[in-house]
């Protein structure tokens, strides 16, 4: 007779080792729920992690801008207000040669000395007033004509190099380098022959 060479498993019987663990062996039923709810738990709180994270984010998102807004609406305001007070300063420096004048006007027994010094009192407090401005005075006698700076309002024969300021008919003023009025000057052209 021919021996049964089939393997324990498929004649029903146990495997001789029971440490080694068949296909055919079913699992437990409860397995895979266990193995399900324990990964569970740590999604959940992965989950409510990165949750919290995201909602952290989004309000240090929201003071970022909050802070933002505030400084942009902080520096319109303080434009706002360096341009509506940007003179001033200037207009402190000007109050006393207005006071000055005014003295003047309202003085009754005034001789044309005192008058002149008067006068003269006058103009060197708004030239200090220009001064702290910024504001210098362009007086460009002799010098060569600038088109920048200087306004031709004719031009005269004269000795000397053409295209010179021969006459100043007005001073003009210079802000921080810039022109704000330019001097009004007669320049000299060549001798015709």
């Amino acid at each position: 007779m021919q021996e049964n060479k089939q393997s324990p498993e498929v004649r029903g019987e146990l495997p001789e080792n029971p440490s080694v663990a068949t296909s055919a062996e079913p699992q437990r039923e409860d397995e895979p729920i266990r193995a399900e709810a324990d990964r569970i738990p740590g999604l959940e709180e992965n989950l409510r992690q990165a949750e919290l994270k995201a909602a952290e984010h989004h309000d240090a998102w929201l003071r970022a801008r909050a802070d933002t807004e505030n400084v942009r609406r902080r520096a319109q305001e303080d434009i706002a207000k360096a341009t509506k007070f940007a003179a001033e300063k200037f207009a402190s420096a000007m109050l006393p040669v207005k006071d000055s004048l005014e003295a003047a006007l309202t003085s009754q027994n005034q001789t044309i000395e005192s008058l002149r010094e008067g006068v003269e009192l006058t103009l060197k407090q708004l030239a200090s007033a220009f001064q702290s401005a910024g504001v210098v005075e362009e007086d460009p006698a002799g010098r060569k004509f600038d088109p920048n700076k200087h306004q031709a309002i004719g031009a005269i024969e004269a000795e000397g190099e053409p295209n010179h300021v021969v006459n100043v008919l007005q001073k003009g003023y210079l802000l921080h380098e810039r022109v704000i009025r330019p001097a009004m000057v007669m320049v000299s052209k060549a001798k015709e022959s």
